[in-house]
């Protein structure tokens, strides 16, 4: 009897050629570096150095001609830089979304079900009794006719009422989407980057929203000391300020992006990883880092309740886990009445998709 056997494993055996390999590195340093085509290449070329990706037929060389050609890099014939092109912008979205909702699909946690009645275009493994009122299409045939033969049998077969089975469906929804990324200087401190993963997830929720819910809206709203937003394309490129945590300006910006959206669902997913320590009053700013401000938690608390006013709610996904922190988000969460996840930096897309999906599909009865 075999037991395990084990072989030497060769990377080409995928099917993907040394261009297709090198590809995926450098779409993944470029998040790192924030859209830096040079730092980039640079570390491609220390990891080359000391794995040896390349090889006598294809060297760094000829990957960075291949880029060029292919649309993914640009060169400045005056001072020989290198930037990416709109074209590599659009494959980072593509690669985060395939990294992160490419786990998700094994993932069982975060579903946050709501029902609510309508007409659904996706089937739904369940089934219920016809009522009265129920339209024929959702009569599941295949079920009705295997209870008529229970019921009655093959020879004197009849359907009848009781027979039949409807079909739930899912009834998906148009949202407008606000996220909310944290970009304080605590996103890179203690030795954690906390503000790469928050830009993967908002470039695989920005590609999920325009290719698969293109009826959907999403804004993206960065703060730190102040609050703005950012187009879609400007993702790969964000970075950490040397800012306070002024959550109070980011909420505000979210609102009144709502408030034009004339889509009754609205939300507003929030990524921080910190307590908020900043407002802004008139032209100046109130900043205290130490310990939780009771002026700047109040005025926090008052915007989740006007959220809640407006039928906004508000997602919390803390990516610390400092217990001082809970009471705030507790108090925050039960205000807005929304949700909170103190979500590890390896689970934040999980977190994140699953409540949107969630959030775009109700049960039709």
């Amino acid at each position: 009897m075999l037991g395990h056997r084990f072989i030497h494993f060769d990377p080409n055996e995928n099917g993907q050629t040394k261009f297709e390999q090198l590809l995926n590195l450098f779409m993944q340093l470029l998040t790192y570096t924030n859209g830096d085509a040079s730092e980039a290449l640079q570390w491609l070329n220390e990891l080359d150095k000391q794995y040896k990706l390349t090889d006598n037929e294809y060297g760094m060389g000829d990957f960075i001609e291949d880029l060029k050609q292919n649309g993914y890099l640009s060169e400045d014939p005056a001072s020989g830089s290198f930037s990416i092109t709109a074209k590599s912008e659009q494959t980072i979205r593509k690669k985060s979304l395939e990294e992160i909702f490419g786990k998700l699909k094994k993932s069982r946690q975060g579903n946050h079900q709501t029902f609510k009645p309508g007409q659904g275009d996706e089937i739904n493994p369940d089934t219920r009794p016809f009522q009265f009122g129920d339209m024929l299409e959702q009569i599941d045939f295949t079920e009705s006719i295997r209870n008529a033969q229970i019921n009655r049998g093959v020879e004197s077969f009849s359907m009848q009422e009781e027979d039949l089975q409807i079909r739930e469906s899912d009834f998906k929804t148009q949202t407008s989407t606000v996220l909310m990324i944290d970009i304080s200087h605590s996103m890179i401190l203690y030795g954690e980057d906390r503000i790469t993963p928050a830009k993967k997830v908002a470039m695989a929720l920005s590609e999920l929203i325009t290719t698969k819910y293109p009826k959907d809206t999403l804004d993206i709203v960065v703060f730190g000391n102040d609050a703005w937003s950012i187009e879609i394309k400007d993702l790969p490129y964000l970075q950490v300020g040397p800012y306070h945590t002024n959550t109070v300006a980011g909420l505000e910006l979210a609102m009144d992006l709502l408030r034009r959206r004339k889509n009754p669902n609205k939300q507003i997913f929030m990524i921080t990883d910190g307590k908020p320590t900043c407002l802004k009053i008139g032209g100046k700013y109130y900043k205290n880092s130490f310990g939780l401000d009771r002026k700047v938690v109040n005025r926090c608390i008052n915007l989740a309740a006007q959220c809640k006013k407006l039928k906004i709610p508000i997602t919390t996904f803390m990516i610390a886990s400092d217990p001082y922190l809970q009471s705030f988000v507790q108090e925050f969460t039960e205000m807005n009445n929304g949700k909170a996840f103190f979500a590890s930096l390896d689970k934040l897309g999980a977190f994140i998709f699953k409540d949107f999906e969630s959030g775009k599909r109700r049960t039709v009865y």
